[in-house]
């Protein structure tokens, strides 16, 4: 509660800053291969008071952290108190202190299967003292066309699921942690029981989580959101949304939100 009151000042202050400050300039869209909906964020630094803000604001904020150095980031997310910060990351997924670390983030390790991604999760929150890390997962369900990613850090209580399969709705399916489709989020069983709780969710290009930079980042978020007890209501609608093919709507949405709260 401290900490949250703490980000919530620092909000409020970066916003009554903001408000008699310019905006950056944005610069093209296409460097970084960033959705027009990101465009400009090649960049963006953050200020301390912006990190603090990405922190609370979660993993929507994950794009707006990346042109900013690893060490800033790391120096702004201590400043907000955050009880997990990259260098716990780099060390508990990756084997590597901060310090160790090059300016690009990258020390040769990367995931593109949420399967491997919740793997580094884990280790990040079994680290830090979670008693049941492996019930925590991150998810994905990715557009039609493969470019876009809708993500959820999940808690899920149990290693197998029998769910109704999200295309036609019938199709009962069972998965368990070997499995690709295991890593998607299901608000029910096949049954119609209540399955999984969402902590944190967000949309975005796909290519804004393909450095190693960026998947620490959202590690270091998403563990933060278990650790402060944060809870989200929306994503199921937004889901919905998402198979029903308003894709780019949703990311849009969720860019503006976030735009708004680091007064961009």
């Amino acid at each position: 509660m401290k900490q949250r009151l703490l980000l919530i000042s620092l909000m409020t202050s970066l916003l009554i800053a903001c408000a008699s400050s310019p905006k950056n300039p944005e610069g093209p869209s296409t460097q970084h291969g960033f959705s027009t909906a990101l465009s400009g964020l090649q960049h963006l630094l953050l200020s301390p008071l912006q990190i603090a803000v990405g922190l609370l604001e979660g993993i929507a904020s994950v794009p707006y952290y990346l042109s900013t150095s690893l060490n800033e980031i790391n120096k702004g997310l201590i400043q907000a108190q955050a009880k997990i910060n990259l260098d716990d990351t780099y060390e508990s997924a990756y084997g590597k202190r901060l310090s160790e670390v090059p300016d690009s983030g990258n020390t040769g390790v990367f995931f593109s299967r949420m399967k491997h991604a919740t793997e580094y999760f884990q280790k990040v929150l079994k680290q830090y003292g979670v008693s049941n890390s492996e019930q925590y997962i991150l998810t994905s369900l990715e557009d039609q066309a493969g470019e876009y990613v809708l993500l959820a850090v999940v808690f899920r209580p149990t290693a197998s699921i029998q769910v109704r399969d999200k295309q036609n709705g019938s199709s009962v399916r069972v998965f368990t942690t070997a499995d690709r489709l295991f890593y998607e989020a299901f608000q029910q069983d096949a049954n119609g029981r209540p399955l999984d709780t969402v902590i944190d969710w967000t949309g975005l290009p796909k290519s804004a989580i393909s450095s190693q930079k960026a998947q620490a980042i959202l590690m270091t978020l998403s563990a933060n959101a278990v650790l402060n007890g944060k809870h989200s209501s929306t994503y199921w609608a937004a889901e919905r949304r998402w198979l029903a093919g308003q894709v780019q709507q949703v990311v849009t949405e969720q860019e503006q939100s976030v735009k708004r709260k680091l007064g961009l």
